[in-house]
């Protein structure tokens, strides 16, 4: 029997599902849009659930039309918006919030905060970022400052953060793998570089528990 590779590539304004066999062929492709939020100017928001969503979705139309058996899937692979973060509860697996888009510059204020500090040199050189709320970290702290009950319940251990590919894996996995690998959580600002794990002092910095983190 045929082998195949299922590819997600979960974009900003919507999620293709790739199908490639066993010699990296193409051989079909199913897409869905997810809707956009702009609750003030210059914030940006997804609806991480609606994404899920439609990548069931797209997953459920490709075998569909292509007739391909679900125990021919060998592997699947994610691409995903990076930057963007989803912070969830661990036990309802449900999001806090809509999740904060790359795009969102709510988190400036953060990042100002944190530079006048004199931690912006401390970021470069552990991230080989500058400093920005383009970045997950700042993101974070914006949403656990400001989500009412959020902070607390990190405090406790009781939420989790993800960017969207490890949002994905954890929804995929049933709520068993809460992961994400070197180049999606050096995007977070909260990687250390150097050692290849999320940084206590920056996590310091960030004001992010260290229990939220996904595996590495």
């Amino acid at each position: 029997m045929a082998k195949y590779i299922i590819t997600i590539d979960q974009g900003t304004s919507g999620t293709k599902v790739l199908l490639f066999d066993e010699k990296g062929r193409f051989v079909h492709r199913c897409n869905r849009s997810h809707n956009q939020f702009y609750p003030q100017n210059g914030w940006v928001e997804h609806d991480a659930v609606e994404i899920f969503d439609n990548t069931i979705s797209a997953i459920d139309e490709l075998i569909s039309e292509t007739n391909v058996s679900a125990d021919d899937i060998v592997a699947l692979s994610i691409a995903n918006q990076r930057e963007t973060v989803v912070v969830f509860d661990r036990k309802t697996g449900e999001p806090v919030s809509n999740a904060v888009v790359w795009q969102c510059n709510r988190a400036t204020e953060i990042c100002r905060e944190i530079s006048d500090k004199g931690y912006a040199q401390t970021v470069f050189e552990k991230t080989g970022l500058v400093l920005s709320p383009y970045y997950s970290g700042a993101k974070t702290k914006w949403l656990l400052d400001n989500i009412e009950g959020a902070r607390e319940k990190a405090e406790k251990g009781e939420l989790a953060f993800s960017t969207i590919e490890s949002w994905l894996i954890y929804k995929l996995t049933g709520g068993k793998i809460h992961a994400t690998e070197y180049s999606n959580a050096s995007r977070t600002q909260l990687l250390n570089i150097n050692t290849l794990e999320f940084d206590e002092e920056l996590l310091e910095i960030f004001d992010i528990p260290q229990s939220m983190m996904p595996e590495v």
